[in-house]
């Protein structure tokens, strides 16, 4: 008997805290609903005035508007608030890639920066303000015929340039001038009994076959033909 008493009890106090909470909602939702109701209150004048300002200035733009087109202008825009809402999230999205970009900007432009001042220590600038010089005085030095000239014989100079630049070639040139270079200042001239005693150095006589083969060489070379 007890135990039903207090279960009746606790189903008692389980009904009145559900109608205490729905009195509690349906005071919440009438105070909402009268709060609405005096929001619309006050926004009806405020939007007719609105509409009414709108039309007014429309009207003096195109006097065939109406309230129809108005109407319709709303309609679509409603109907396309996705859209609309798509488009301001890419735009939001671009807004961030640009502001990347401008980071990456700043950071390229400050690197070039400091490869420039590298390039500027390291001479590169002052070696092409010389080189820039060096083409314009051939550039004023050579004519146009020398340059077509060039062109003509630009092979045959580049295989010469090759041939000279061979490392036997080379040592023999580098020989050449230590030699030169060595020769202690005379203070006489040479006798013939000398110089024939040098005919007897296998050295020597090396020397003066390549010079003698070189002479023979020019000797062969075909005569400049003069141009009339």
């Amino acid at each position: 008997m007890d135990n039903d008493v207090a279960l009746l009890h606790q189903k008692i106090d389980t009904l009145t805290t559900q109608v205490a909470f729905l009195a509690q909602q349906a005071e919440i939702q009438q105070r909402r609903q009268q709060e609405f109701d005096e929001l619309k209150q006050d926004m009806i004048p405020i939007a007719n005035h609105i509409i009414k300002l709108t039309i007014d200035e429309l009207a003096e733009i195109d006097p065939e508007f109406e309230v129809e087109d108005l109407i319709y202008l709303l309609k679509r825009v409603l109907r396309n608030v996705p859209l609309i809402l798509s488009m301001f999230d890419r735009f939001e999205a671009l807004m961030g890639i640009t502001d990347e970009v401008e980071l990456l900007g700043k950071q390229v432009f400050s690197t070039t920066v400091e490869q420039l001042d590298e390039m500027e220590r390291a001479g590169y600038f002052a070696f092409a303000r010389e080189g820039w010089g060096i083409m314009e005085r051939i550039v004023t030095e050579f004519s146009e015929e020398d340059v077509k000239a060039l062109g003509d014989n630009v092979v045959t100079i580049l295989t010469t340039v090759r041939n000279m630049t061979q490392p036997e070639i080379m040592n023999m040139a580098n020989n050449a001038i230590g030699a030169i270079q060595e020769i202690p200042p005379e203070t006489k001239t040479p006798s013939t009994l000398s110089l024939l005693r040098q005919l007897s150095n296998p050295k020597t006589r090396r020397g003066m076959a390549r010079m003698i083969n070189l002479l023979q060489v020019l000797d062969e070379q075909p005569e400049p033909q003069n141009k009339n």
